[in-house]
């Protein structure tokens, strides 16, 4: 029995299985949709030729039968509102949508037969953070295409595992799915939150994708925007002539940097809406996390607008208290009721907790993208290396604050459009230089603390923007230094898993500084307990550089990996003997003195002592 009381609460995270469309034991389809301030509302379309007009509860849902119809056909509803307006609107839960614009719903609920289930068992075994996570982020429109045509899912999934696993990701992030009008608006103005866009094929092909992905070892995040949906007439704003699923204010219920709705928080049939809209990705997708969108906006009533735009709480602050629950409650609905799916925060202020557990007070996510790391890490990489000396500071401020949050540093694809280049194309110098200085940023990304992110073109050397409009520019790896800065990715994924101390343990326990000093070169090593001690050193200057490196271990170290090797497209530079001096450097007794050619990054590691054989 449908439970109105917790729909009315903001409890109810099943809300897919009651409302919608859904087959009727007896034939045909019943369906169901919140309306609670319309005056009538009927389901037109092939489902119901002469139209069926559905009969309104005492919890504003509106529920009838329609016999006849079919699996496969197409519906809408025709709601009129209180002023006697005539609006067509797609269905809010329907799995399937009969193109990205329209109204138009299409029945039939999902149907596919799943192979993954060694993936599923493995990941209720284990937490989500143990082990090493390193994202591809993708937008599926523009990854590749076949003659300027979109791939489907499935030919996507196939394209994508084999690549994946060759570069040495653990997952891929995509960004929005969820039925969308504008193209161009990637997926964050949603009309459709259940269902999969119709751009790629229907929502089964979407689960192939994630299947196959599973069965190739590669997890899956999907981009998840709660905070904010389309205005389009057939969408979910004004649903029922009024303010139904926004804030009636427009000071709270309207975004001006997005030209788009809010959700209301304070009302419990919303928060149920989105509570089971989490559940209904997590559930039918077999995905292995949520990418939160926008979390700044939704915990703060003035994010991005100036006064008298926005509305304090009940205290008098800025502090959006419904918003700030809501999070809280999906949070802990995903922990419980799906272990070992991750929870990720993008959520760029000093809001304290977003990753503390909310049995302490914490918004309760699993990770929060670090954007101080990032933007003061392309500040300092966009300067000429003559010109770093005096900003060392932008690298080392991360240290101050890492162990506040559980962090995942993400270059992400905000930071190579509008405007602001690629990452290539950000770095300074002649075209040699750039290919070592993107090379160094991303040896100083993995090296640092928390899983890493990053969008797809990065690992190519994509010299352009990015543009959704066309696929990646492939041609590239025609030539070294691109094909170099892949293969350099991919051992740098290849260390993260073979080398726990890069994981392991990814706040302050662990990290510390050999030199922060150096205006030059920065050095520090990764050691928790348990783990083979990880040094990382990066020469940011355009001169080579003898450097003296204290370690806090005695004898040989060998290269794990040098950004100027040959392979990634360096000058093949070596580094000179690694063999440990009883000479003290950085308050550590031990020391190598190591050649550190321009622009390199190295990473470190005592030799493994080779266990005596046994003769008998």
């Amino acid at each position: 029995m449908f439970d109105a009381r917790a729909f009315r609460e903001g409890r109810h995270d099943r809300l897919h299985e009651w409302l919608g469309s859904h087959p009727d034991p007896s034939g045909g389809y019943r369906f169901a949709v919140w309306a609670p301030g319309a005056d009538r509302v009927r389901v037109v379309g092939e489902a119901a030729p002469r139209g069926r007009t559905l009969r309104r509860g005492a919890d504003g849902v509106w529920r009838g039968r329609v016999e006849g119809a079919r699996p496969g056909e197409r519906y809408r509803y025709e709601v009129t509102t209180g002023r006697g307006r005539v609006v067509d609107k797609a269905d809010p839960f329907a799995t399937r949508r009969a193109d990205p614009t329209g109204a138009d719903s299409v029945l039939g609920p999902p149907a596919f037969r799943w192979r993954d289930g060694a993936w599923m068992r493995s990941r209720r075994r284990r937490a989500p953070l143990e082990g090493p996570i390193s994202v591809y982020e993708v937008h599926l429109g523009s990854w590749r295409r076949d003659d300027g045509k979109w791939l489907g899912y499935r030919e996507m999934g196939r394209r994508l595992a084999a690549y994946v696993v060759e570069c040495g990701f653990t997952h891929v992030e995509l960004m929005p799915v969820a039925e969308h009008p504008f193209y161009g608006s990637w997926g964050y103005q949603a009309t459709g939150y259940f269902a999969a866009t119709a751009r790629y094929g229907p929502p089964e092909d979407l689960m192939a994708l994630v299947d196959i992905l599973h069965r190739a070892g590669v997890g899956v995040i999907l981009d998840w925007v709660p905070s904010h949906f389309a205005t389009d007439d057939h969408g979910l704003g004004r649903f029922d002539g009024s303010a139904t699923f926004e804030h009636g204010d427009r000071r709270l219920g309207f975004h001006p940097d997005w030209q788009s709705h809010v959700f209301d928080y304070g009302k419990g049939e919303v928060r149920s809406f989105l509570l089971s809209n989490a559940r209904s990705w997590l559930e039918r997708f077999h995905v292995d996390g949520l990418r939160v969108d926008a979390v700044a906006s939704m915990l703060y009533r003035d994010f991005s607008r100036k006064a008298g735009e926005w509305l304090p709480n009940q205290y008098g602050g800025n502090e959006n208290i419904e918003a700030f629950e809501f999070l809280r409650s999906v949070n802990d609905m995903v922990h419980r009721e799906f272990p070992g799916v991750v929870m990720i925060a993008e959520e760029s202020s000093a809001w304290p907790g977003v990753t503390r557990p909310t049995d302490l007070g914490g918004v309760g996510f699993d990770l929060k993208w670090d954007m101080g790391w990032m933007h003061d890490t392309l500040g300092f990489m966009r300067r000429v290396p003559e010109a770093r000396r005096d900003h060392t500071r932008d690298l080392t401020f991360r240290a101050m604050y890492a162990g506040t949050e559980r962090f995942m540093l993400a270059l992400s694809h905000d930071e190579v459009v509008h405007g602001k280049a690629s990452l290539l194309g950000r770095m300074p110098g002649p075209d040699p230089d750039r290919f070592a200085n993107l090379r160094v940023l991303l040896g100083y990304q993995w090296a640092q603390p928390g899983p890493k992110l990053l969008f797809m073109g990065a690992e190519i050397g994509q010299w352009r923007e990015w543009d959704h409009d066309t696929e990646l520019e492939w041609g590239l790896l025609r030539w070294k230094p691109h094909r170099g800065i892949r293969r350099w990715v991919a051992h740098l994924n290849s260390l993260l898993a073979a080398e726990p101390a890069l994981w392991t343990h990814s706040d302050r326990a662990g990290f510390e500084w050999v030199d922060a000093d150096d205006p030059q070169v920065l050095a520090f090593l990764r050691h928790p307990r348990g783990c083979r001690p990880v040094a990382f050193v990066a020469n940011f200057s355009a001169r080579r550089r003898r450097y003296r490196l204290g370690l806090p271990v005695a004898g040989r170290w060998q290269t794990l990996l040098n950004s100027d090797d040959a392979r990634f497209g360096g000058e093949g530079r070596r580094l000179g003997s690694l063999a440990t001096e009883p000479r003290s450097a950085g308050g550590r007794p031990q020391s190598l003195l190591i050649d550190m050619p321009p622009l390199t990054a190295v990473f470190l590691a005592p030799v493994r002592r080779r266990k005596p054989s046994i003769r008998g």
